[in-house]
């Protein structure tokens, strides 16, 4: 399957992301592997200037084949809707003409990143330049292609959400398109492939002895949770990212920082900033996704009074400040 790749405006964390997936088989392997071919991509190709526009506009007019059209970065509708705030350089039109296109082309399309797919940073404040999804506008659809489009393979845009990507949420895809084994069923309610958005940042988050305790970090040093005190919403944000590490190896929680739910459509403007969790009578607004309220606030006055001491103290250090105890008669 041949795939063709454009870079709206972003700042191309998604490509650098996918690109630093060197722990198994290079990217390109794997998909080559998966039978995808990559014939155009901003960074990856060898074509460039007039040769990589005469590429898109034979594949625009039809003269050359292709199945997959992935997009990265925000679609800039401004000013007015004239698209003129970002032209595709050579070509005298606005890029998100190149994207209607070539869309209508397509026999999949997907959304790589939460800029294309939701508007992501691009779309914050203001949003003076009109930038938006390829299929959503924020949290509701339409977007640049609108709510009823559909790609020539029946799909609608596929959102492989995340503000980068986990490189594995856009191979993992591509390798089930290319295999013919990705249907709308495969997608949640904001399109995102249901692999990786029907589980939440939580499910395996390295501190979670100190979230069932509701032992909370107070500085982003500390070992405790991060959810009561410092903006974390991992229990609110759909992904992966602590069952399956980014390139094998680590997590923004388990690096120490909050998650900010960059999966999920207008986290770029949540109304606080990012490390502070608002809270009403000392009660955090955000709770988890996956329980009743009620009980997560009665089940957290009761956690706190069972704390043990070891999870409480280091808590609020950046180390353990003793280990569980053994077994009477044992060695610890």
């Amino acid at each position: 399957m041949k795939l063709l790749w454009l870079q709206a405006s972003g700042c191309g964390g998604c490509t650098q992301s996918l690109l630093g997936d060197t722990a198994r088989r290079g990217v390109l392997e794997r998909l080559a592997g998966a039978g995808v071919d990559i014939a155009a991509h901003p960074a990856l190709s060898e074509a460039s200037g007039e040769e990589a526009l005469a590429q898109l506009r034979a594949a625009a007019d039809g003269s050359l084949a292709f199945d997959i059209l992935c997009v990265e970065g925000a679609l800039l509708r401004g000013p007015n809707g004239s698209g003129r705030f970002h032209m595709l350089s050579g070509s005298g039109e606005p890029m998100i003409e190149w994207v209607r296109r070539l869309a209508a082309r397509a026999r999949v399309v997907v959304a790589v990143g939460s800029c294309t797919a939701f508007g992501g940073i691009g779309a914050g404040g203001d949003n003076l330049t009109e930038a938006c999804g390829l299929q959503f506008d924020g949290a509701e659809p339409g977007g640049l292609l609108g709510a009823g489009f559909r790609a020539l393979g029946g799909l609608p845009v596929v959102n492989v959400a995340g503000c980068p990507i986990h490189a594995d949420w856009l191979i993992d895809t591509l390798m089930a398109i290319a295999a013919d084994a990705f249907t709308a069923d495969d997608l949640d309610e904001l399109q995102r492939p249901r692999f990786y958005a029907e589980q939440l940042v939580h499910h395996g988050c390295p501190k979670n002895e100190f979230y069932e305790f509701k032992a909370s970090a107070q500085k982003l040093s500390d070992l405790g949770c991060l959810m009561e005190n410092l903006g974390c919403k991992g229990t609110q944000a759909h992904a992966d990212c602590n069952v399956r590490p980014w390139h094998g190896v680590g997590s923004c929680i388990r690096g120490g920082f909050t998650c900010i739910a960059c999966t999920e459509p207008n986290f770029e403007s949540p109304g606080h900033p990012f490390m502070e969790t608002p809270k009403v009578a000392g009660i955090p607004t955000g709770l988890p996704l996956d329980m009743p309220k009620a009980w997560f606030v009665a089940l957290a006055a009761l956690s706190k009074s069972a704390t043990p001491k070891r999870v409480r103290e280091s808590a609020t250090r950046d180390h353990p400040v003793m280990l569980p105890a053994g077994k009477k008669g044992t060695r610890s």
